[in-house]
Order: structure tokens, then C-alpha cells, then sequence
């Protein structure tokens, strides 16, 4: 936020210096002239929708990345109306106004263009992040699951045999889909009565539930393959 703020405060300098030049040269105020000025306050204008698109959401470093070739635009798009309406201005006294209508419209659109197809790009950029974290959240549960059961083991054998079952899911496929829903949420309870096993400190228990995850992982891991 504080950093739009000051983005928002060199945009009203630049604004007020483009002003003081545009008003203080002695140049002909034709109807060029003035087409020239309105456009280039529409330009600073857009400038606080483009930054207000390009970073809205969060403030993480991963938003302000991708929000970051929108605000490019508006940015190239600011300093090139600056510098065509001030030539146009300065040719005032001989240019049509139609032409500076004409050069200016043209800028505009093509800013539009870009910001609407940069935009829609990050929207399915942060869709597909956003599915992405909601498919390894199954298993990054399960693994994390895993890990602490076998710091709450004394029992030597007990532990080996967790940290295998651990190492396994280690290194799963961390993507679930649809067709994985059932073994995994199969797996969870297998976990939660291994969970009561190393409480009660039931070594062939634990041995036969970890059988079975690993057989259940060993299936999951399989559909993975065959998905992709």
C-alpha cells in the first residue's frame, strides 16, 4: 500500500511538471494543443486503475510479480502520451486537430488491449496457483502427518518403521485429483488409528497399518502416473 501511495504521489508531480512546462512555453492553444493536454491527463488518470489492477489482492511478493507487466504498460504507455502530446502541442499551430485525435485514440486503444490480455494472463496464472495449493494440501497433510509420528515413538523398531512409511510419502507425487480423493482420505484414517497405536505403544499394530498405507500409497501413486 505504501509503496501505490508513493507510486500515486510521482505520478501528481510528473502531472503538475508536465503542466508548468505546457502552460509556461508560449505555444499556440489550439484545438491540437488541448487535445494534446486531455489526453495526456487521461493517461495519468488510467494510471490508477492500471496499479489498482496489476496489485490488487495480496501483498506478497508472488501478486506484485505478476501484477508487475500490467503496470509495465501503464507505465510506457504514460511516458510515451507525455512525450506525444508534447510534440503535438508544440506543433500546435500546424497540426490538425484530427491527427492528434487520431494518434492519441490510437495509443489509448492499444494500452487497453494490452492491459485486458496481461490482466486476464494473471487471473489464470493465480487461478491455476491457487487450484495447484489446493491439490498438494492432501498430501503435504499426510506427509507432515507421517514426519511427526516418528518423533512421538521411543520404541526403536516402532520408529524405523515409521521413518519408512515417512521416506515413502516423502517422496509421493504431492498432487492429488479426483481420482485419488478415496485413498487418500482412506490413508488419513489409517493415520489416525497409527497415531493411537504408537500411544498405546502397540508395535504389530503399527507394522500392519503401515502395510496398509503403503499399499494404499503404492495404488495412489500409480493412478498419478497413469493421470499424466
Amino acid at each position: 500500500m505504501r509503496n501505490r501511495n508513493r507510486a500515486y504521489i510521482c505520478l501528481l508531480i510528473l502531472l503538475l511538471v508536465f503542466s508548468l512546462i505546457a502552460f509556461a512555453v508560449p505555444l499556440a492553444k489550439t484545438g491540437t494543443f488541448w487535445t494534446a493536454y486531455l489526453f495526456a491527463l487521461v493517461a495519468s488518470a488510467l494510471q490508477i486503475y492500471i496499479f489498482h489492477t496489476a496489485f490488487a489482492g495480496d501483498d506478497s511478493a508472488k501478486s506484485r510479480f505478476y501484477g508487475f507487466p500490467i503496470a509495465k504498460i501503464g507505465i510506457v504507455y504514460l511516458l510515451v502520451q507525455l512525450v506525444s502530446s508534447m510534440i503535438e502541442m508544440a506543433a500546435s499551430a500546424v497540426m490538425p486537430v484530427w491527427v492528434a485525435i487520431v494518434i492519441n485514440v490510437l495509443l489509448l486503444a492499444v494500452t487497453l488491449i494490452g492491459c485486458i490480455t496481461s490482466s486476464t494472463v494473471k487471473e489464470e496464472i493465480v487461478r491455476q496457483d491457487m487450484k495447484l495449493k489446493e491439490n498438494v494440501s492432501n498430501m503435504r497433510a499426510l506427509q507432515s502427518l507421517s514426519s511427526a509420528l516418528v518423533g512421538q515413538c521411543n520404541d526403536k523398531e516402532m520408529k524405523e518403521t515409521l521413518r519408512r512409511m515417512a521416506e515413502r510419502f516423502k517422496f509421493s507425487d504431492p498432487i492429488s485429483s479426483k481420482e485419488t480423493e478415496e485413498l487418500e482420505e482412506d490413508m488419513q484414517k489409517q493415520m489416525d488409528e497409527i497415531q493411537r497405536a504408537v500411544i498405546d505403544g502397540d508395535n504389530e499394530a503399527v507394522k500392519d497399518l503401515c502395510d496398509r498405507i503403503l499399499s494404499l500409497l503404492k495404488e495412489r501413486n500409480r493412478i498419478c502416473v497413469l493421470n499424466k
